[in-house]
């Protein structure tokens, strides 16, 4: 179990660090080697775990994928716009979501799996749960307006990037919804749809810190409380018992030394009885 372990927390360090380098450099500037310094592990390691430079980069980008979640609970095309939305966030604070854009968008593996596909997937998946459930309009081909949908959001992140380094994406893709759900969805539902998301990402994000924060305040503050509480309790600490006579002193000073003394130093001496 503990080699096990290690060797997923080892494909984990590769394979985060490979994502900062992707993302620095792109895929025909990342070199192994950076990827070895920032992982911090041995060559042989991380041919252990991959073949290649592309294998790496491939499971970057099936990380990516990982990133957006649709919820399949309320509607279809809430669920949608929040997931887009959650990988929106993920491009301005992940390293990882953005080097598997990068590399989808540099074409890196135009003979391997489509870079987008299991995007397209989910999200035509979703507008087919849409049109059953009476949000979408009926005469929409799910996977033509999937495609249309992350060809946009892949656009439009690329704009925002030039623009503002993504700072203006949250409200980029929550105009790129209210041009789009008007083509897709009665005019009922999209009365109740939210572009920008239900949650705001940012503000959970500070929460999360701030709370973690706190927790950690809190422990450190309990550590060195039941620190000090176990120094006054160590005998010798506390000074003189006997009204100043000296001779708690001596005794005191006693105890320390004995405290002090080396474990190994006991032992033997138990051992010589």
């Amino acid at each position: 179990m503990a080699k096990q372990a290690r060797a997923v927390q080892t494909w984990r360090s590769i394979v985060d660090a490979a994502a900062s380098v992707f993302d620095d450099y792109g895929y025909e500037r990342a070199a192994i080697s950076e990827i070895l310094r920032r992982a911090k592990v041995t060559k042989g390691a991380l041919y252990f775990h991959f073949a290649s430079k592309e294998a790496i980069a491939q499971a970057i980008m099936d990380e990516q994928t990982s990133t957006i979640e649709f919820e399949q609970e309320g509607s279809p095309l809430q669920s949608l716009v929040d997931g887009g939305q959650q990988f929106a966030f993920a491009l301005r604070h992940n390293a990882m979501a953005r080097a598997g854009t990068r590399l989808s968008i540099e074409g890196v593996f135009l003979g391997g799996p489509h870079p987008w596909g299991d995007w397209i997937d989910a999200t035509a998946r979703m507008l087919e749960l849409g049109q059953e459930r009476g949000e979408v309009f009926p005469q929409i081909d799910p996977m033509v307006s999937a495609k249309i949908i992350v060809a946009s959001f892949t656009g439009i992140q690329l704009v925002s990037e030039a623009d503002s380094g993504r700072a203006d994406l949250r409200e980029q893709v929550a105009e790129m919804w209210r041009h789009i759900l008007p083509s897709i969805a009665h005019p009922g539902v999209i009365a109740h749809i939210k572009p920008e998301g239900r949650v705001d990402l940012a503000a959970q994000a500070r929460e999360k810190a701030e709370r973690e924060e706190r927790e950690g305040r809190e422990a450190r503050n309990a550590a060195e409380a039941a620190e000090a509480k176990d120094a006054a309790s160590r005998p010798g600490e506390s000074g003189p018992r006997d009204g100043g006579s000296g001779r708690g002193t001596r005794f005191g000073q006693a105890a320390d030394e004995a405290d002090e003394e080396p474990a190994g130093a006991v032992v033997a001496a138990g051992g010589a009885a």
